[in-house]
């Protein structure tokens, strides 16, 4: 089992950029494909971005797509979110999730550690 801890969350005006980070512990960081999550008040979960256990391979939702970029440093157990011009439909909890599985998916179903998010707020 892997335990996350996002951070890197605030309140921000559309346009800024933001860089969340996620920091896992235990000895199968490395060995996990990451995702990143977000959940707006009233809605579901959502599929932001996953990465690959080596990096390699990233994956974007369509909202996504363009704006941010998903790292990883193994290194340092640290997965990343680089969000660029944000707009205020980005505001939403975001989380970190490790997948079960050795594959990269997007099923919010595949993903079996969760952190607690980091609130990212974007005003108009």
């Amino acid at each position: 089992q892997v335990q996350l801890v996002e951070s890197g969350g605030e309140l921000v005006q559309a346009g800024d950029s933001l860089r969340l980070s996620c920091l896992g512990s235990g000895r199968t960081f490395s060995d996990n494909p990451m995702g990143w999550f977000r959940q707006a008040p009233g809605k579901e979960r959502e599929f932001v971005a996953g990465i690959s256990a080596s990096g390699g391979s990233t994956y974007y939702a369509n909202s996504a797509k363009g704006r941010f970029t998903i790292s990883r440093d193994n290194a340092k157990n640290t997965v990343y979110l680089q969000m660029n011009s944000l707009k205020p439909e980005d505001t939403a909890v975001y989380y970190c999730a490790a997948s079960r599985y050795l594959i990269l998916t997007v099923r919010i179903t595949d993903f079996g550690s969760w952190g607690q998010g980091t609130q990212v707020t974007v005003s108009p």
